[in-house]
């Protein structure tokens, strides 16, 4: 089969799934198979598929129609151009998570600060901050240690050793913080997600009746440590911004910036 009609089909199939971004899902399946750039793909339609790659990509293509997330399936994504390892047991990094990082970038930084990145998951949001200020002593936290793995194979990956740390938030902390990084998880219970999230882990989604829960207890645990940090980045929907500020507000700190999905919180 060549890979004109492997795509005709292949999309087809994907449609009547109501996979959305059914052509792109195929064109990244494709490339992934045959180790070439969609773009030469595309532009040599008549290339043959051998019966390996034909065989990988019916296997493929099996889950994208159960509506498996295709991080899952490929076993890797892009986060802020660079490529990470993903497994079911972390959530993929979404695009609107750069924003926080975009963010960090901008402040007035200390010499080498020490940024904890709370809920890492696949350590994306962490190990993007070390490798964009390789000045920074960076943390990664979790509760969940099978996420806590993938984090760690992430950080072997770009080459860096950095602190990968099992807790519940900040309930353990003890050295000073200057700033946090929160993709928490913020979806309310009751919200009502997409097919291809129900693949994904619930203790990485569902944040409490409004979503907010984790983020309460956060603020309340920075109430007790001796050092507050500086500033804190929080990622939520944009309809609970007002809430989460209000939260913030009450533990000492002020709302800066929102962008997109992110907060940024200054200590008064």
């Amino acid at each position: 089969m060549n890979v004109k009609n492997w795509l005709e089909e292949a999309i087809l199939r994907l449609e009547r799934a109501d996979i959305a971004t059914a052509r792109l899902d195929c064109l990244v399946l494709l490339e992934d198979a045959i180790g070439i750039n969609r773009a030469n793909i595309l532009a040599h339609p008549e290339r043959e598929i051998t019966d390996e790659q034909l065989k990988e990509l019916a296997s493929k293509l099996v889950r994208r129609e159960a509506h498996q997330p295709l991080a899952y399936i490929r076993g890797k994504t892009e986060f802020y151009g660079r490529e990470f390892i993903i497994t079911p047991a972390v959530l993929e990094p979404r695009p609107e998570s750069e924003t926080m990082i975009e963010l960090l970038l901008e402040l007035d930084l200390p010499e080498k600060p020490h940024i904890v990145d709370v809920g890492t998951g696949s350590g994306a949001l962490g190990i993007t901050a070390k490798l964009e200020i390789p000045d920074a002593v960076v943390a990664l936290v979790d509760i969940d240690a099978a996420a806590l793995g993938i984090a760690r194979k992430n950080t072997r990956k770009h080459g860096l050793e950095l602190s990968c740390v099992t807790d519940n938030l900040l309930e353990r902390a003890q050295r000073p913080i200057d700033i946090i990084l929160a993709n928490l998880p913020y979806v309310p219970d009751s919200y009502q997600i997409n097919t291809a999230a129900h693949n994904e882990p619930r203790i990485a989604i569902f944040g409490g009746e409004d979503g907010l829960d984790l983020y309460r207890t956060m603020f309340t645990q920075i109430d007790t440590k001796e050092s507050k940090p500086k500033f804190i980045l929080t990622e939520s929907l944009p309809m609970q911004h007002s809430a989460l500020a209000d939260i913030a507000t009450s533990h000492g700190y002020a709302l800066k910036t929102s962008s997109d999905f992110i907060q940024l919180f200054t200590l008064k």
